[in-house]
């Protein structure tokens, strides 16, 4: 029995394992511990082995890439339509079977140790961030039950509960004080740690030729540089530009049906991480457009002016994943779009006549 596909359902303890032949007929259905599965798979001959990218697949890709074996990683939502029956581990293993077929399935990207690395950092500092606003929201919520309300930021807070703690307020206990001093020493560890990630993401920066490259883009820091290429590489897995925006759910979702094409907002479909930076960083580009007379900043302006400054921020967001996939896929510097590209006149639109000849008219 030669088996050319082999499926694995990934679990904590217990692996469902499928395999099929050259006609794509399943032949073989075993379950396995996690101690079993290196030695089960380390005995096949060479051949093509597919997981759901999920937690634990890059770990097992490696290892399996190093036995022999092409692995392909699918995404869980492209698998989920070829299941059939209920929802257990023995009909995971065949749909993934079923799936990895597919040639119009695009396979998750398989990553290296470095790039998890870099991951690792940005989900950290994510983790910090999320419990440093959970902090600072707990410490004003304390504050506000002593008549004690001061503006938003973390640096309102930072400024305002020095001076809190300095100056003598009736409204404060002695045992409140205790508690806000320890509250504060929490939030000075946090933010230390905060900037102990960042420091480590700009030393990444500063060693990878692809970050400093794709860093020239209008709206895209050291942030967004490290947490793309340590996603996507060099993305030359997408075929074009937007491929990778819509990697990152900023194309419009379509829905259309009977030659009526509809368009609806963003799709936000892939890593909301990479997709909120993204913008964040629009943002802030958005922001300096009316100082400057370029091309790029006076289509923003316009932009801004007709539909508003969020629609102009995610349309910036997308139309700078487009160049960054030119900057690396095609290992590019930055240029500076002429005005053609940002032009004022509405987009053309083809439509089909009488006489089955294409016209070009204005939208």
């Amino acid at each position: 029995m030669e088996l050319t596909k082999v499926a694995i359902d990934l679990a904590k303890n217990v692996f469902a394992v499928a395999g099929a032949d050259a006609r794509g007929r399943i032949v073989l259905r075993k379950q396995l511990r996690r101690g079993q599965l290196a030695g089960f798979i380390a005995r096949l001959a060479p051949c093509e082995v597919a997981m759901e990218a999920c937690g634990g697949a890059q770990f097992w890709a490696r290892r399996f890439q190093a036995l022999g074996h092409r692995v392909v990683l699918l995404s869980p939502a492209t698998v989920r339509p070829y299941r059939t029956g209920n929802k257990t581990d023995r009909n995971d293993a065949a749909a993934i079977v079923e799936a990895m077929s597919r040639p119009s399935l695009r396979p998750v990207a398989l990553k290296t140790v470095a790039q998890q690395d870099t991951l690792a950092l940005h989900r950290m500092r994510s983790l910090l961030l999320k419990h440093r606003t959970a902090l600072s929201n707990h410490m004003r919520g304390l504050l506000a039950e002593r008549g004690i309300v001061f503006r938003q930021g973390i640096a309102a807070l930072k400024r305002e509960l020095a001076e809190i703690l300095t100056q003598d307020n009736d409204d404060l206990s002695s045992e409140m004080r205790v508690s806000l001093r320890d509250l504060s020493e929490m939030l000075r560890a946090l933010e230390q740690q905060i900037g102990a990630c960042e420091g480590r993401l700009a030393r990444k920066f500063a060693a990878d030729e692809r970050c400093q490259r794709i860093e020239q883009v209008p709206g895209v820091g050291t942030l967004i540089a490290t947490a793309l290429v340590a996603t996507v590489g060099n993305a030359r897995e997408f075929r074009n530009g937007r491929e990778l925006s819509a990697f990152l759910g900023l194309t419009p979702g379509q829905h259309s049906s009977g030659g009526k094409t509809q368009m609806g907002g963003i799709t936000k479909r892939g890593d909301r991480y990479l997709r909120t930076i993204m913008i964040h960083g629009a943002r802030a580009a958005l922001r300096y457009c009316p100082r400057k007379r370029d091309p790029r900043s006076l289509w923003l302006a316009r932009l801004a002016q007709r539909r508003g400054p969020n629609v102009a921020a995610v349309a910036l967001a997308n139309h700078n994943a487009r160049i960054i996939w030119a900057l690396l896929s095609r290992e590019e510097n930055y240029r500076e779009p002429d005005a053609a590209v940002f032009r004022a006149d509405p987009p053309k639109v083809v439509r089909r006549v009488r006489h089955e000849k294409l016209l070009v008219v204005r939208d």
